[in-house]
C-alpha cells in the first residue's frame, strides 16, 4: 500500500510544495487562535472561569 502511495506521489509535479503549505496553514491557524484569545473580552473570560463555582447559576437540567 505504501509503495503505491510513494509511487503515485513521485509522479506528481511540484509535490514538494504540499508540506510547506500544510505547515503554513498549521502555524497560521494557531497564530490566529492566539491573537483571538489575547483580544478576547477579559470580563467574559472572568465570568466563564467563575461560572462552575457560582451557586446562583443553575442549569436547566437541575431537578431539585
Amino acid at each position: 500500500m505504501l509503495k503505491f502511495i510513494k509511487h503515485h506521489m513521485t509522479s506528481m509535479e511540484n509535490i514538494e510544495i504540499y508540506p510547506i503549505i500544510s505547515l503554513l496553514i498549521f502555524f497560521l491557524f494557531f497564530t490566529l487562535l492566539i491573537i483571538y484569545t489575547m483580544r478576547m473580552d477579559k470580563g467574559f473570560i472572568h465570568m466563564m472561569e467563575e461560572q462552575p463555582l457560582d451557586d446562583r447559576i443553575t442549569s436547566k437540567t437541575d431537578v431539585s
